[in-house]
């Protein structure tokens, strides 16, 4: 039984911490917030959990074996590094840290500690994000021609961070994760209409290897609430749509044709192919109750997570790039 500290019951800090006390390998073992209501509100739904208001009792406690980080991001480098020191597995809400040094900083220590390091990049543990990476690389979309994903929602409104450290983890995880290389470059646009700046709403423009694009459109300031990607490839083309209850995936035989040899007119050296609409079905679980037994795997057998700490470093370095872009007006980085 591994026993779990949850550190921070705001938002998504319930939400683990309900996951891990159902787990059979896990033992929700402590929970820490440094707001009493946030404490109230959970003490009597897990009577034999210890709860707490002092995040370096419940770190430095030898009985906890993994810390499960859910504060706020900017506090995320400090208590993983502290946890870390103390020979804790960590599991790290996205994003990772604000800074690419601070990132590596991290990844070395758990290797330096031979603890397991884990990234919160739920929708790489999504069922239907798991059938779309295996659609790319069995080749059934051919060649992957671009990418785009939207991420907008009427709230909520944040104060400590933009649009984009807030979104877009979620979409750049999952593109890196169903491409498997990393960006050449990023560039970024964005506006602060509702606080001064606070972007949000932002559009992030990606560069990869082999003429792949792809573009992120982030809004918590939009009528519609729209989770959805779209692949496009030189065979098919494929939709995830989060908000559908049933059908989340649908691939579409449609695309271009080039006869490249033997054509009169223009028309027949490109022609447009109009296939059959498949909807695959999906066997859906809660990603995180999946997020979270993986973590606890991997403790047990020595794993490497699927979103270790390299990933993490990889989104945040990306999202770095993205951020200096924006502040430059739309300037490309490279990454």
């Amino acid at each position: 039984m591994i026993n779990i500290a949850v550190l921070g019951l705001g938002y998504w800090g319930p939400n683990l911490a309900r996951n891990f006390d159902k787990l059979d390998d896990s033992n929700l073992y402590a929970c820490c917030d440094l707001d009493n209501r946030n404490l109230d509100v959970l003490k009597d739904s897990y009577p034999k959990t210890r709860f707490s208001k002092d995040f370096n009792e419940v770190i430095t406690d030898a009985k906890v074996d993994a810390v499960v980080i859910a504060t706020s991001a900017r506090t995320h480098y400090a208590l993983a590094k502290k946890a870390l020191l103390q020979g804790k597995h960590i599991y790290v809400e996205k994003p990772f840290t604000l800074d690419v040094a601070e990132a590596k900083e991290l990844v070395e220590l758990a290797n330096k500690k031979d603890k397991k390091l884990m990234v919160g990049h739920l929708l790489e543990y999504h069922p239907a994000v798991e059938k779309l990476k295996e659609l790319i690389d069995n080749g059934e979309l051919g060649d992957i021609y671009y990418l785009y994903s939207q991420r907008t929602n009427l709230g909520k409104i944040r104060q400590d961070e933009n649009a984009l450290w807030s979104f877009a983890p979620h979409d750049v995880s999952v593109i890196l994760y169903l491409l498997g290389t990393e960006p050449i470059d990023v560039s970024v646009r964005g506006n602060a209409y509702l606080q001064d700046k606070i972007e949000d709403v932002v559009f992030v423009n990606l560069y990869f290897p082999k003429r792949v694009m792809a573009q992120l459109q982030l809004s918590w300031l939009d009528p519609h609430k729209i989770r959805k990607f779209t692949i496009v490839g030189s065979k098919k083309m494929v939709v995830f749509d989060d908000m559908e209850s049933e059908e989340k995936l649908k691939i579409y035989d449609k695309g271009v044709t080039r006869n490249d040899k033997h054509f009169v007119s223009y028309d027949e050296f490109l022609t447009l192919r109009f296939g059959d609409v498949l909807m695959p079905h999906i066997a859906m679980t809660e990603p995180l109750t999946r997020e979270c037994q993986h973590f606890l795997d991997c403790i047990k057998d020595n794993k490497t997570p699927r979103s270790d700490g390299m990933d993490g470093l990889r989104v945040v370095k990306v999202l770095s790039a993205a951020q200096k872009s924006l502040a430059q007006g739309g300037v490309p980085i490279k990454i």
